[in-house]
C-alpha cells in the first residue's frame, strides 16, 4: 500500500488484481481495469502503486440545506431540512445530465469544501437538519466516504439519504445501502438502448438494485424518471416502467416523473411539456400505483399526496412548500388509512423548512 498520499485519498474497498498488472474496481458494473496511475470512468478512483484509491474522500463541491422534497422524497419526513452535498465525477455518462458541472468535473480542485465524516454529521445536527443526503453526483462513486459519514450520522440520530442511479454491483450494494435510511433511485429510462446510447451504461443492473432495495432491505425507496421528449416518454415505455414498479417493487413505492430541460449535450432537445408529466402520472395511477408525483413543473395536484383509502388530501404541496398536512402518526386523519412512508410521530413539526436553500461552510481543504 502506498504511503504519504493526500488526506483525500482513501483505500478502495472493492477491488482485486487481474492479469497484466492491472487492478479491477468491483464497485460498479463497469468493472474498470486500471493500469498504474490510470483513473476509472468515474475519474475519482485511481490505481496508485497497484491499489485503487478513492481520491475525493472528505471533499465536496459544497454543502447546502435543502428541503427533503427536492431529492425528491415525498414520503420521508415531509417538510424537513436535509444537509445535501456531492463530490466530483460519476460512473454514468448521461448526455442529458442536469448536474453536469459537478458530475462531469475532471479536476479534484473543483472540490472546494471539506468535512470529515464526524464534522459532516455534527454539522447536520447543529444546523437542525433531519437528514444528510449524498446527492448532486452519484454517491456510489464515493461510497467509502458516504458509508463512514452515514455511520457517524446514525450515531447522532441523523437520518441518511442516497440519491443514486443505482449503478452498483451486488458485491458492494449491501455495504452501501445498509447505512442508508432512504434512497431515491433515478431510473433513467426503461430500455437497454436508452441506457447504452444516452447513459453509456446498462439497464439490467439498475433493475437488480431496485429489486434488492424493495425486497431485501428496510430502506425507504422512491423512484424518479426524467422524461425526455422523443427518448423515453412514449406511452408504451412509460406503461412498461409503471408495470415494473407495480409488479416488482410494489404499489406503495412512490414514483416521480420529472420534466427535462435542455442541458449538457442535449441542448437540441426541447423541454418536456407539463402535459407529458401529467399524462405519465395518470398512466401510473391507472397501473395501480398509489403515490405518483410530477416534478420540475408547476402542478400542485401532481405534487400532493392523497389517501389511497378515501382520496382525502393528506399532504398538500406546491413545489417544495407543504401547505396542508392531514396525517397523524402516518395515518390519514379522515379515515385512518396508513400512508406508506416514514412520517413524524404526531402531526407536522412546527419547524417546517419549506423551499429555502442555505449554503453551509463546514471546513476548507488543507
Amino acid at each position: 500500500m502506498t504511503t504519504n498520499l493526500p488526506a483525500h485519498y482513501a483505500l478502495g474497498r472493492w477491488q482485486h488484481p487481474v492479469d497484466g498488472g492491472q487492478v479491477q474496481c468491483d464497485l460498479c458494473p463497469r468493472y474498470c481495469r486500471l493500469h498504474e496511475g490510470q483513473r476509472a470512468f468515474c475519474f475519482v478512483r485511481q490505481n496508485v502503486g497497484g491499489v485503487i484509491y478513492s481520491t475525493s474522500y472528505g471533499r465536496a463541491t459544497g454543502f447546502c440545506l435543502d428541503p427533503i422534497e427536492k431529492k425528491p422524497l415525498s414520503h420521508f419526513y415531509p417538510g424537513s431540512a436535509v444537509l445535501s452535498f456531492g463530490t466530483a465525477g460519476c460512473n454514468l455518462g448521461c448526455k442529458f445530465c442536469q448536474n453536469w458541472d459537478i458530475s462531469k468535473a475532471r479536476e479534484i480542485e473543483a472540490l472546494s469544501d471539506a468535512a470529515t465524516p464526524e464534522q459532516l454529521a455534527q454539522s447536520a445536527l447543529d444546523a437542525g437538519a433531519h437528514a444528510v443526503a449524498f446527492t448532486y453526483n452519484d454517491p456510489v462513486i464515493f461510497a467509502e466516504y458516504a458509508i463512514d459519514a452515514a455511520r457517524e450520522c446514525r450515531a447522532r440520530g441523523v437520518k441518511t439519504v442516497a440519491v443514486t442511479a443505482g449503478y452498483i454491483t451486488e458485491a458492494a450494494r449491501k455495504d452501501f445501502f445498509e447505512t442508508m435510511d432512504a434512497v431515491n433511485v433515478d431510473l433513467k429510462g426503461f430500455t437497454e438502448s436508452f441506457y447504452r446510447k444516452l447513459c453509456y451504461a446498462e439497464l439490467a443492473p439498475v433493475l437488480d438494485t431496485l429489486r434488492y432495495l424493495a425486497r431485501e432491505t428496510d430502506v425507504w425507496l422512491e423512484v424518479t424518471t426524467l422524461l425526455i421528449p422523443g427518448h423515453n416518454d412514449s406511452e408504451d415505455e412509460v406503461s412498461r416502467l409503471c408495470d415494473f414498479v407495480a409488479r416488482e417493487l410494489g404499489v406503495d413505492v412512490p414514483l416521480h416523473f420529472s420534466a427535462f430541460h435542455p442541458d449538457f449535450r442535449m441542448l437540441d432537445v426541447p423541454a418536456t411539456p407539463p402535459s407529458t408529466c401529467r399524462r405519465a402520472r395518470q398512466q401510473a395511477l391507472a397501473a395501480g400505483l398509489r403515490y405518483v408525483y410530477t416534478g420540475n413543473i408547476h402542478d400542485p395536484e401532481g405534487q400532493s399526496t392523497r389517501c389511497p383509502g378515501c382520496s382525502a388530501l393528506v399532504i398538500e404541496r406546491d413545489g417544495y412548500d407543504t401547505r396542508h398536512y392531514g396525517l397523524q402518526s402516518g395515518a390519514c386523519v379522515a379515515c385512518g388509512t396508513r400512508i406508506a412512508g416514514r412520517f413524524w410521530q404526531g402531526g407536522l413539526p412546527d419547524a417546517v423548512w419549506g423551499s429555502r436553500r442555505k449554503r453551509l461552510v463546514i471546513a476548507r481543504p488543507q
